[in-house]
């Protein structure tokens, strides 16, 4: 069973590095069986632990939960009123620009089970993401007609939280992540399994910065990439680049 990687916890928040692969909430698209991270907080806290926010299976990074649901509703307000600053890191295919903002509406992708009785013809919602680019690489691959390929590390700002927005803004600007099974690039996600034994999406959240809901202490919180992710990034000269676990 996954153990549990706590970043903060105090008498009203907990939060906790989510590994890439792990299940926020049990789902109908999983075996009943398969570990979620609700759970595992529930054996831990020996009780509830209350939803705020979401990450998608394949990301990884800083999720908080609240311990009691007053907490959690104060958390709830905090993020709808977007007082929460969020930062993620993802590779992309190609040189992205050194820094822009999308501001791109995405209409809401509805899972026909899960979101059956919701409105298909809703029309797109605001999306905003600010990027910039940390660094880059290219490295002797050659995918379809090109003998080498270039992809970018990129630290990503989400000024909303629409689903998959940050993978769907990315691809719409022809940057798409690395590992995006959804939204990517096929070829370059088979380079990497082949080439660095890697299957998994390169989108990690790395920061969560926003006022404590009960001691109006100023929080920020960090999650370290996982050790394979490290050891890519360092083989690409981006060491320094990113939050790591300390030791």
């Amino acid at each position: 069973m996954c153990e549990l990687d706590i970043l903060y916890e105090d008498d009203h928040l907990i939060a906790v590095n989510k590994p890439s692969g792990l299940l926020v909430h049990p789902s109908w698209i999983a075996p009943r069986s398969t570990p979620n991270l609700t759970s595992l907080l529930k054996t831990y806290l020996g009780g509830t632990a209350y939803t705020i926010h979401r990450l998608d299976r394949p990301t990884s990074g800083v999720i908080v939960f609240g311990k009691t649901k007053e907490t959690a509703q104060k958390m709830n307000v905090i993020f709808a009123e977007r007082e929460v600053k969020k930062t993620y890191l993802c590779m992309t295919r190609g040189y992205t620009p050194e820094a822009d903002t999308i501001d791109y509406a995405l209409k809401e992708k509805l899972d026909k089970l899960a979101d059956k009785m919701s409105n298909p013809d809703k029309p797109p919602q605001e999306a905003v993401s600010d990027y910039r680019r940390l660094g880059t690489v290219e490295l002797p691959i050659a995918v379809g007609r090109y003998e080498s390929s270039r992809y970018s590390l990129v630290e990503v700002k989400p000024k909303t939280g629409r689903k998959h927005q940050i993978r769907r803004h990315m691809k719409h600007i022809s940057h798409p992540l690395v590992g995006d099974t959804k939204h990517g690039d096929g070829r370059h996600n088979k380079a990497f399994r082949e080439h660095f034994d890697l299957d998994r999406l390169l989108l990690m959240a790395i920061e969560l910065s926003f006022e404590h809901p009960v001691t109006g202490e100023q929080l920020t919180i960090k999650a370290p990439v996982d050790e394979q992710v490290d050891q890519l990034f360092s083989g690409f000269g981006w060491s320094g680049l990113y939050p790591v676990k300390a030791g």
